[in-house]
């Protein structure tokens, strides 16, 4: 069994993405890694080829800037890495650049493929998800966040990246997937005040135009730590890859502030549903699930 890593990356260090964890977290579970980097003007390039090992192959890419509509641009700049990988490879693992897997799930995520490999009608791996917001301590826990995603694919000729990169398509249709008992750890949100203004303000540049950013994001934006709805407390351990960076935190955040309630009456009664019954009405959902871990 084969399996390719795939990831793209520009900018990494000035809009501070932990993508050396993101791909050394999951580098024992590969035999290659294809990275897109996009040319960068911070030292990604270096960053990346400073990763200690002989895994990684890199694609130069350049990223076309005028492909805004919905974000279109990460899934064009997925795709590169995607298309880059070993024609034999029979996995291909995507990671995003705030992704991070911890090293206690990889024994679950390698039996997972080796179970799956010969049976046709599972084209992808479901993860779970733990976003990280505003510190390290702590998740959002509400309907705003995501629960699912398709991060393990089999090499199959016609999947790409959908819309802008957070899942995929076969053929324009969704993906047949298990969903598996392994978690992604999502960081892009535990970042201090000033670092989640650069990354909204960053990140809505490849949606929006100047005009609109000009409206909405201007420099004295403040971002508003209050939108994640609902905190709870983070009582696991970190990856290991990832715990230097959870060490050197120097912000606090005033955790009574953002997590007070400011859900209108329909949000806090379908969020109070799905916290007794587990289901979430409404949940948008690329991918249909065939198989799951506990059946």
């Amino acid at each position: 069994m084969k399996v390719s890593g795939f990831t793209f990356i520009r900018n990494a260090i000035s809009n501070d993405y932990p993508v050396v964890e993101a791909i050394t977290s999951i580098l024992p579970l590969c035999d290659e890694f294809v990275v897109a980097l996009g040319k960068s003007d911070d030292g990604t390039a270096e960053l990346i080829r400073s990763i200690p090992t002989d895994k990684i192959r890199i694609v130069d890419t350049i990223w076309d800037e005028t492909m805004k509509e919905g974000g279109r641009v990460f899934a064009m700049e997925t795709d590169k890495a995607f298309a880059a990988i070993s024609a034999d490879s029979d996995w291909a693992f995507y990671i995003q650049g705030d992704e991070v897997v911890h090293e206690k799930y990889h024994q679950v995520i390698r039996a997972e493929m080796e179970k799956t490999l010969n049976k046709p009608e599972i084209e992808g791996l479901l993860f779970k998800y733990l976003h990280f917001y505003g510190s390290y301590d702590y998740l959002g826990s509400s309907r705003r966040w995501y629960r699912r995603e398709i991060r393990l694919l089999k090499n199959i000729k016609g999947i790409q990246s959908y819309r802008d990169a957070q899942g995929f398509r076969l053929n324009g249709r969704k993906i047949k997937v298990k969903l598996i008992d392994a978690y992604i750890y999502h960081y892009g949100w535990a970042k201090p005040p000033q670092g989640l203004k650069n990354k909204v303000r960053n990140f809505n540049k490849f949606y929006h135009d100047e005009d609109w950013m000009n409206q909405h994001m201007p420099e004295t934006f403040e971002f508003d730590y209050s939108n994640a709805d609902r905190l709870i407390k983070f009582g696991g351990t970190h990856p290991e890859v990832i715990q230097r960076r959870v060490k050197h935190t120097n912000w606090n955040i005033n955790v009574n502030e953002v997590s007070k309630n400011r859900m209108n009456f329909r949000r806090r009664l379908l969020q109070k549903i799905e916290d007794i019954t587990g289901w979430r009405i409404g949940e948008y959902k690329n991918y249909t699930i065939i198989e799951r871990a506990d059946k």
